[in-house]
């Protein structure tokens, strides 16, 4: 589905997930994370760019790095928090449905056997790149930050999620690119959120089409 498509089915208020394709259960168990390896953090700032082609490949998650636990005995995660509230929530949209990534136990919970790709941004490579990651702040985590600071505090915590995505995608040749261009009534309501779940941004993840460009 093209840009312009989607933006005529917005203003209409008709933009609506897709049918699953493929199983997946309920539950799902990702591979230990890879720690150690890969190129420098120097190099991979040198190579962090932004992709916006995609191949269809279907590849492994590297959720670790956008909320993972990197320091068990606290359950500190690879990205800060204002006072430990944690209010970052990693989304996956996937072709088999629309998971929560739980970072206790590095593994996806389904919600909805939907695919929300589509929804995920106006763009039209959304639609078919591996995965659509999408970050919500829960708000009712933040009882301890000034009400008047949470949305800036989450936005901030997102962003560092977003750059271990690009940093790890430049280290393993992956394409990347972070959004914030999508119908946010639409992407909640595909997704189910509730009042205090609030949309941040969406960064799509893939294998990068032969040819393509960066940014």
């Amino acid at each position: 589905m093209n840009t312009l498509t989607k933006l005529a089915l917005g203003l209409m208020g008709q933009i609506r997930p897709r049918p699953a394709r493929g199983a997946s259960a309920p539950h799902r168990v990702l591979l230990p994370p890879t720690q150690d390896g890969g190129m420098s953090l120097m190099e991979a700032l040198r190579k962090r760019q932004s992709q916006r082609e995609f191949a269809t490949d279907a590849l492994t998650e590297q959720l670790w790095a956008a909320g993972g636990i990197n320091r068990p005995a606290p359950g500190g995660r690879t990205v800060p928090s204002a006072m430990n509230a944690q209010e970052l929530c990693l989304y996956v949209a996937l072709p088999q449905g629309l998971f929560r990534y739980e970072p206790g136990t590095h593994a996806l919970e389904r919600l909805s056997a939907s695919d929300v790709r589509a929804v995920t941004g106006y763009q039209d490579f959304v639609d078919l790149a591996a995965l659509d990651l999408i970050y919500v702040a829960d708000h009712a985590r933040m009882a301890l930050v000034p009400a008047a600071r949470r949305e800036a505090y989450a936005f901030a915590a997102a962003g560092a999620a977003a750059q271990n995505v690009y940093l790890v995608c430049a280290s393993a040749g992956l394409a990347t690119v972070v959004r914030a261009w999508f119908d946010r009534d639409a992407l909640s309501g595909a997704m189910g959120l509730g009042n205090d779940e609030q949309l941040l941004l969406a960064q799509t993840v893939g294998v990068p089409r032969a040819g393509s460009t960066a940014a």
